[in-house]
């Protein structure tokens, strides 16, 4: 795990373009606001990545489902969940992590299901299920934020601008394991993508980070095929 720095660290969200300030993050395992439960919760699309495993995949998706806390229950998590397992909004230190995707070559929906569990500020151990239970890491949230409404004409190209366009983002860090570099991924809860600016600015954000890793690995970001061949 990369080096703590003492700066204070905020997440920020974008404002329009005429006054749009640097995204910040944070360079892990430094502390900071993470997202609540309740918003880092749902489908988010990976657009963006240093780890050398998405370079043969496409439409990459991961959900996230708040379980009952763990000081709720002392049994073994079900196999399987849905968003209704936990209340709206709860602040489980617990979730259910669920990876889509497709490879570049066929239209078969390939699954990695795991479970979370937080161990720290924006921090989770994951672990696998099923015959994956063998497999763990470590990741933890960066940055996070909304965009901000765009005037610009619609469009349904990925990563155009319209009115009304306010599309969430997150930067995530994996800690290297046996089998995996370190990487980031940077997700999109809107499926066209994040705007060209939002990109942007979290590249800079990324090459300007106290962390010597990060920096390292800010040159590495790749963009992700999204090409809309799902059907579920």
């Amino acid at each position: 795990m990369a080096s703590s720095a003492n700066n204070d660290v905020s997440t920020a969200s974008l404002p329009p373009p005429s006054s749009t300030p640097p995204i910040v993050l944070r360079p892990p395992p430094q502390s900071f606001t993470p997202p609540p439960t309740a918003w880092l919760s749902g489908t988010w699309h990976v657009t963006h990545s240093t780890l050398p495993m998405w370079k043969s995949k496409r439409n990459v998706r991961i959900t996230y489902t708040p379980l009952p806390s763990s000081a709720a229950s002392t049994t073994a998590p079900p196999p399987a969940t849905t968003a209704s397992s936990a209340p709206a909004g709860a602040d489980s230190d617990r979730l259910d992590d669920l990876v889509t995707y497709q490879t570049l070559t066929s239209s078969k929906l390939k699954t990695v299901h795991g479970l979370d569990k937080a161990a720290g500020v924006g921090a989770w151990d994951w672990r696998g299920r099923g015959w994956l239970v063998i497999a763990g890491s470590h990741w933890e949230v960066l940055g996070w934020g909304d965009e901000a409404a765009s005037p610009s004409p619609p469009s349904s190209s990925p990563g155009a601008e319209g009115p009304g366009t306010r599309r969430q983002w997150v930067v995530t860090y994996f800690a290297s394991t046996l089998f995996t570099p370190a990487g980031l991924d940077i997700y999109s809860r809107d499926g066209r993508g994040l705007l060209p600016r939002t990109v942007a600015g979290i590249r800079e954000a990324l090459a300007a980070s106290e962390d010597e890793g990060v920096r390292k690995l800010a040159g590495e970001v790749f963009e992700i095929r999204m090409d809309g061949a799902r059907t579920d």
